[in-house]
């Protein structure tokens, strides 16, 4: 069953048609369960039925069609949008013992002959191509031969096929064309993000028949949802950065501008770090994107043309410095994070500019009212005061039922826990009193620089130094402050207004300061005043510890993070060196075979080999993600280092 090419191991065609989905995913991929949905999602396409398949990313959507074409008889063809996610998925399954192949311009012509021999000869079981190659005649001609069976025709990122999803593609439109010219073939369509609406355009669009449609929970239920008002980003960022020391991550960025600058304050900063936008030449994002996916780069900065080709497992946080236009294309970046199913971060960085820079550009789009309705979305997640995970899920048709031992792990506002309600009088007093004195004119950032006593040029030229509101809440914090208006808004004494936000009180707040009302609300001060200097690496919010990485100061602000590190088998020292050395070895295979390390094995692997210590190679069939191929490739390579020899 098993043939070395390539290096790697090879399952000849056939060697699995007409058996279990269960025996498929032991043998070949070595879990021994499926995660929520695959198996009815496998079954339908087995059975014939057309499938639309929802599921998040990081949810195991690949396996609903690459198990399928190892039972079904003849090819698979799966149309990816990007080269570099065909590439990714080819390494994978080859190095599970999958003989897949793709089509596209990456190939030359040697090697585009070669593998069209592959496919014709029936050799390769799963056969990839862009939406552009799929509408060309050369292709279709390939695909039509006359003694090859197209069993399947998978459509991934199937969001693409609607202009209401946030990375609509014209030339995804043409892929049911493919329906006249191979009809007997079963088509599953998968995406990570659908609305109800992009739901109705893939089934439309694609000329689904009577389609089996499974909706899988949208929670990844391992990545924490954190948002925090940008008061400093460079202080937050690098605050992250530090709390997954050694570890993978990815900043998103607004412009290229601001790509470049942040890699260049990192870089300065001893950060491993490269950019990536479109900005740089085809060659120098090819290789960046290979640098990061192969470890040989920590971190990534980029704009949202980066991620979507990107299978690396091992993402521990994604960081949005700026707003994302709608909650889709959130939840499609964060969902770069934690693919493996351990502990990771999302941060948003938001403020209310960010708001002019996205609206900035909707004279360019075609449907204003509806990116206005995205962006509102977007902004209510980010103001709201109710479980994000909650917010999230909602929006997206799906009620959060929190476990009681996972209330704490799930967002920023959760991991607070429940604020007793204080008398905040005094300070609620002073803050609405500035808001009033300075006229109503400004935003509250320059509302609580009067208050701290700013000696800022437009401060000074507005003559606000004079006022007597000016420095008396010196004893505060900016941050606490700025937290201070957060939930004085929320409870209706203050409002923003207009595209500025500019601050104002409201009837309630002006009735509270006539009537000397007391003030009580779900808040606590953290117990620090304001920096000096914001601009220095202390940045008022964080101190540092004594092994050098920066933590939060004593205090609840409802911003705090509470993100733990969970390391597996923790005291181990021994599954410690297991790991350690893995990684080692896993690093330098991977360069051998030019892959990614994450083809070799996953994290998750390395850990249950580490937590197991497998002494034969049959013991390694309880590992996770270890299939027949792996064990015959690499086993006695684990034992050695297992055994410590």
């Amino acid at each position: 069953m098993v043939l070395c090419y390539n290096n790697y191991m090879k399952i000849t065609s056939g060697a699995f048609e007409n058996q279990k989905p269960e025996f498929v995913l032991k043998t070949v991929f070595g879990y021994d369960t499926f995660r929520p949905m695959q198996k009815e999602i496998i079954q339908s396409v087995i059975d014939g039925k057309d499938t639309l398949a929802v599921m998040p990313t990081g949810g195991g959507k690949s396996l609903c069609y690459q198990i399928p074409a190892l039972i079904l008889p003849g090819i698979t063809v799966v149309v990816s949008p990007l080269i570099s996610l065909m590439q990714d998925q080819v390494a994978s399954l080859r190095a599970a013992g999958i003989h897949s192949v793709f089509l596209n311009s990456s190939l030359d012509r040697e090697s585009y002959f070669s593998t069209v021999d592959e496919i014709k000869s029936g050799q390769a079981k799963i056969v990839y191509v862009s939406p552009e190659g799929l509408s060309s005649s050369r292709v279709r001609s390939i695909l039509t031969e006359s003694d090859l069976k197209v069993s399947c025709i998978t459509v991934d990122e199937a969001h693409c096929l609607s202009a209401w999803g946030h990375d609509f593609r014209p030339d995804y439109l043409e892929i049911n064309v493919i329906r006249n010219i191979i009809p007997d073939a079963v088509m599953i369509a998968l995406t990570a993000t659908a609305t109800e609406q992009v739901r109705k355009d893939i089934i439309t669009n694609l000329n689904l028949k009577k389609p089996q449609v499974f909706i899988s929970s949208f929670n990844r239920s391992n990545i924490f949802l954190d948002v925090q008002p940008k008061r400093n980003s460079i202080a937050q960022i690098i605050h992250c950065i530090h709390k997954h020391k050694d570890e993978s991550g990815i900043i998103y960025c607004y412009s290229r501008k601001k790509v470049d600058e942040l890699v260049q304050y990192l870089s300065n900063a001893g950060f491993s770090v490269l950019p990536y936008h479109a900005g740089l030449s085809d060659e120098q994002r090819a290789k960046n994107q290979e640098l990061f996916v192969n470890d040989d780069v920590q971190i990534m900065v980029a704009t949202i043309a980066f991620g979507m080709g990107i299978d690396k497992p091992n993402v521990r946080y994604v960081i949005n410095n700026d707003l994302p236009k709608s909650l889709e294309e959130y939840y499609q970046e964060i969902g770069r994070a934690g693919r493996d199913g351990l502990p990771s971060e999302a941060l948003l960085l938001y403020s209310s500019g960010d708001i002019q820079k996205i609206r900035y550009f909707f004279d360019e789009v075609a449907d204003k009212e509806q990116s206005e309705r995205l962006l509102q979305n977007m902004v209510r997640f980010a103001e709201t005061h109710e479980c994000r995970r909650k917010v999230l899920l909602n929006y997206f048709g799906e009620k959060y039922e929190p476990k009681a031992e996972n209330a704490d792990c799930c967002c920023d506002i959760c991991a607070c826990g429940e604020v007793a309600e204080n008398n905040v009088t005094i300070p609620a007093q002073k803050l609405m009193s500035c808001v009033i004195r300075t006229g109503e004119r400004f935003g509250i950032s320059y509302v609580v620089d009067v208050l701290l006593g700013s000696k800022q040029r437009k401060i000074i030229d507005n003559g606000h130094t004079q006022l007597s509101t000016w420095g008396i809440g010196k004893n505060i914090s900016k941050e606490d402050w700025l937290a201070l208006a957060d939930t004085l808004i929320a409870r209706n004494y203050l409002r923003r207004e207009g595209d500025y936000k500019i601050i104002k009180v409201t009837y309630a707040g002006k009735s509270a300061l006539l009537n000397r009302d007391e003030i009580v609300l779900p808040f606590e001060f953290s117990g620090f005043a304001s920096a000096e200097n914001e601009k220095s690496y202390d940045f008022a919010l964080y101190s540092e510890s004594k092994g050098g990485v920066l933590k939060k100061r004593t205090g609840t602000s409802r911003y705090g993070v509470k993100v733990a590190a969970q390391k597996p088998l923790a005291g181990d020292k021994e599954a410690e060196r297991i790991v350690s050395e893995l990684k080692n070895w896993r690093k330098r295979k991977a360069d051998d075979m030019n892959v990614p390390p994450y083809i070799i094995f996953g994290d998750k692997t390395l850990y249950d080999i580490a937590a197991k210590k497998p002494k034969t190679k049959s013991e390694f069939r309880s590992i996770y993600g270890m299939g027949e191929a792996k064990i015959e490739q690499f086993g006695k390579s684990i034992l050695r280092i297992v055994e410590g020899s």
